[in-house]
């Protein structure tokens, strides 16, 4: 049951705010055969994107503002009053 639940978890966009950067990786490595030095942008651009929602995540808890993470509405008003991502 664990493995199902921690599965749905990471494909929703809610709780995950990296989904199409992990996808893009995972598109690039298929693509190139698993060669990791052909992806290496794809893996930069995932890392950096988690490490931009771990900050937001840690600042908001700092603040005290529930949910830690903001859900996929919300992470989009973020995104588009930056003009894009920062990542």
């Amino acid at each position: 049951m664990a493995g199902r639940s921690s599965a749905r978890k990471v494909r929703n966009e809610d709780s995950n705010p990296c989904i199409e950067e992990s996808d893009g990786s995972q598109r690039c490595m298929d693509a190139y055969g698993y060669d990791k030095s052909r992806c290496s942008a794809y893996f930069m651009r995932y890392k950096n994107c988690r490490k931009y929602w771990h900050t937001v995540m840690l600042q908001r808890r700092r603040d005290g503002v529930k949910p830690d993470m903001p859900n996929a509405e919300e992470r989009d008003q973020i995104l588009s009053a930056l003009g894009g991502k920062p990542y």
